[in-house]
């Protein structure tokens, strides 16, 4: 850690309000909502068709019931209250594989990228200073998203393989002092352990890979963790208002699952673009000398 770095930390440290106001003004002032709003909306197209293909694929390695099972247990992270509605729609969907031709498989690579593709430029504005000194190569961009989707699919092989052994130990259980000894509750709060783990190393990743220019891993590892657990309280307060204030099911009918969806990642992208401008702040501001936040987007 050099000099500017040390200084900048206690300067932080010395005024942590003073940083996340600067922090909120600088997302304010980069339409943050509004890129959470634009990289919710592709990732609501996205998500389907990606899911498709990656369920697709490893069908052929792991039994589709197990990696269904396992799917569903992630998505009730991604999409609180959605995942049987989702996973139930993959069912269908894995069931009739056999109709799936070219020019569908095709479509579904493009719409399965969007999301990435318009989270990096999310990125970009975000992170401006870095853009103005190096831009990334435009086959390097338009690559990223397919290298994300292999990796999310490799991930997803290990999480399943790693929660199924999870799950048949907690059903045994042990022989301890002649007495047997349930593991269930151990292998619950296990798997719950392991996917916040794997929450944060997921979002982790994107600060590291997405924003253009040299990652630096403890300023993404802080985002990431910062973003994980505010996702965390989000999405059980999401879980709680629809189950028992929210009308939307009354307002849009059979539209409900779209817009809950949208409305869980639009949150998510919020709460993660809002991550990323802690790090570009960080990277960038000086609170000693009251200097204002440095931007890219201004509209006002």
């Amino acid at each position: 850690m050099n000099v500017d770095t040390l200084h900048r930390a206690r300067s932080i440290a010395r005024h942590p309000g003073a940083f996340l106001l600067q922090s909120l003004k600088a997302f304010r002032a980069n339409q943050g909502m509004l890129l959470a709003g634009a990289v919710a909306y592709y990732a609501l197209l996205s998500i389907v068709p990606l899911l498709i293909l990656i369920v697709i694929v490893l069908s052929h390695v792991v039994d589709p019931h197990l990696l269904l099972d396992t799917l569903a247990r992630l998505l009730r992270w991604l999409v609180p209250g959605q995942a049987d509605a989702l996973v139930h729609e993959l069912a269908n969907f894995l069931a009739h594989r056999a109709a799936i031709g070219w020019v569908l498989l095709v479509t579904m690579f493009f719409f399965s990228s969007l999301a990435f593709t318009v989270l990096e430029n999310a990125m970009s504005v975000i992170f401006v200073h870095r853009v103005a000194i190096r831009r990334r190569h435009f086959m390097l961009s338009a690559l990223l998203p397919y290298c994300y989707i292999l990796c999310l699919g490799v991930g997803l092989l290990i999480v399943t393989f790693v929660s199924t052994g999870l799950q048949a130990v907690g059903a045994q259980g042990v022989e301890l002092f002649g007495h047997h000894v349930s593991l269930q509750g151990f292998s619950r709060t296990l798997l719950y352990l392991l996917g916040l783990a794997g929450e944060i190393f997921v979002l982790t990743s994107i600060y590291l890979v997405m924003p253009v220019g040299r990652p630096v891993l403890r300023h993404a590892l802080f985002g990431g963790v910062t973003a994980a657990l505010l996702w965390e309280i989000t999405r059980h307060v999401l879980v709680w208002y629809f189950a028992t204030l929210s009308q939307v099911s009354v307002v849009y009918g059979s539209l409900t699952t779209a817009i809950v969806i949208l409305f869980s990642l639009e949150w998510l992208a919020t709460l993660l673009l809002f991550g990323a401008q802690v790090i570009s702040q960080y990277e960038c501001s000086d609170i000693d000398a009251g200097s204002p936040p440095r931007h890219g987007l201004a509209t006002d």
